[in-house]
């Protein structure tokens, strides 16, 4: 069974209509949809184009199930279709660098780029350079959720779970830090309206 393909959203209407859906109708995802939301996603800018996150896809229904066991058994992890773990891996980052630095760049971009980061990061202990990794890859995991509703999706950041268990589940190497789970699915209820500050009440203008 194939899910239908919904309309394409435009940014404006994507971020107006996103919201945090907890329960999803109940067939699989389109497969080229997926691949189309993680392809986007990895458009997602990052400082010397870094590129440290990384997608665990689950779709499989007993992962799932230890995923939301691993979430303090919150139901939208196995109500959704699937569920993409955002993590950013700084160490796998470090050992492949050369391969973030643009071809148009030449040899001397890829030499440039890896002495960049041996100089900034070398030295730092793995955890330091780890948070860094994921301030980026928290970029990554807004423009999944963009992505998703562009294409007509739904899903629910979710922080709440503990990251041993996820890294154990998924075979995970012990540095990584996660962004966050996001299952992804088409909506079985609308949630809530949006309930925000407004831009004055955040905003400071100079």
């Amino acid at each position: 069974m194939t899910a239908t393909t919904p309309k394409v959203l435009d940014i404006k209407e994507a971020i107006e209509t996103r919201r945090s859906i907890r329960k999803y109708v109940q067939e699989p995802m389109n497969q080229d949809d997926l691949h189309e939301i993680l392809r986007l996603a990895s458009l997602a800018p990052s400082a010397w184009n870094a590129q440290t996150w990384r997608f665990a896809v689950v779709q499989d229904a007993a992962i799932k199930q230890q995923l939301q066991d691993a979430a303090y058994g919150q139901g939208q992890v196995t109500n959704a279709p699937a569920v993409i773990v955002v993590y950013s891996d700084m160490e796998d980052t470090l050992a492949t660098v050369e391969e973030t630095a643009h071809p148009g760049m030449g040899e001397a971009g890829r030499t440039g780029q890896r002495t960049t980061f041996d100089g900034v990061f070398g030295a730092q202990p793995v955890a330091q350079r780890g948070q860094w990794g994921l301030s980026q890859a928290n970029i990554a995991f807004g423009f999944v959720m963009l992505a998703a509703r562009g294409l007509g999706y739904d899903t629910v950041p979710m922080l709440g779970f503990d990251p041993a268990k996820v890294k154990e589940i998924l075979g995970l190497p012990e540095h990584v830090q996660f962004a966050g789970l996001l299952p992804v699915g088409k909506r079985a209820e609308d949630g809530f309206p949006h309930h925000r500050h407004s831009v004055e009440r955040i905003t400071k203008f100079y």
